[in-house]
């Protein structure tokens, strides 16, 4: 139910990655190394160890076809969700919780279905790790700017549905949070970690019961009802 926003923001994090601007020798590697290997999904939990949550990665995320390691380039960016979910303020927006009725715009079939909706705040945290501060300031700096572009407080999460596929806002929070400095033994290792808040919206459909729950049917549509005049005898067809 969740996936496609994690998606939606993966995609999100690597459209800023496109726009870092590298001010340090380390970060002009990083904007070269890739997306692949420089925004990572972390394990489902908050980022509570930090430094074992890179060695992780470090000893998973390294090996090659000869089993050998080696030692993972940083800087590198640690994107982690919290299992935890809070409903979204009445303030904010409004659930659906009692089913309506509604047509998806670009079904062929033109199916009724019933739907409902979850207003939820879920949180982010992404930890970034460089062995020199300069490279992990600007990195947290840049990615707090890119947070509170006009075009950038906003996102869609993509759900796919009878075969359609519609779009669900995702908005953060607030761009004005602080990047943590995160304590570490190491003496050349620097983490910075951001809290994120989305505020985001699920659709819940449903249909009637079905063996393909890939192209549902959807609930009769009333097309016509007759109606008689008592006092004339006469029918009246209302489509």
């Amino acid at each position: 139910m969740f996936q496609p926003i994690k998606t939606a923001f993966g995609e999100y994090l690597g459209g800023f990655y496109r726009t870092i601007v590298p001010t340090t020798t380390s970060l002009r590697a990083y904007v070269q190394r890739g997306l692949a290997t420089s925004i990572i999904w972390a394990p489902a939990r908050m980022i509570d160890s930090a430094e074992d949550m890179l060695a992780s990665w470090q000893r998973n995320g390294t090996e090659t076809n000869d089993h050998a390691t080696h030692p993972a380039p940083l800087p590198v960016m640690l994107v982690a969700m919290a299992k935890d979910h809070t409903p979204t303020g009445a303030e904010f927006t409004r659930q659906i919780s009692d089913a309506v009725d509604v047509t998806l715009p670009t079904d062929p079939q033109n199916r009724l279905f019933g739907l409902r909706t979850l207003a939820g705040d879920l949180r982010a945290q992404v930890a970034i790790f460089a062995h020199d501060e300069p490279s992990a300031h600007s990195l947290a700096a840049q990615l707090l700017a890119y947070l509170g572009g006009t075009n950038q407080r906003r996102f869609s999460a993509r759900y796919p549905f009878a075969g359609e596929v519609t779009n669900w806002p995702v908005q953060i929070e607030s761009p004005a949070i602080p990047a943590m400095s995160i304590q570490t033994e190491s003496r050349n290792l620097t983490i910075l970690a951001i809290d994120i808040t989305l505020k985001v919206t699920v659709p819940l459909f449903d249909h009637p019961p079905t063996d393909d729950p890939e192209q549902p049917p959807g609930y009769p549509l009333i097309e016509q009802v007759n109606q008689t005049d008592s006092s004339s005898g006469t029918n009246q067809q209302i489509r």
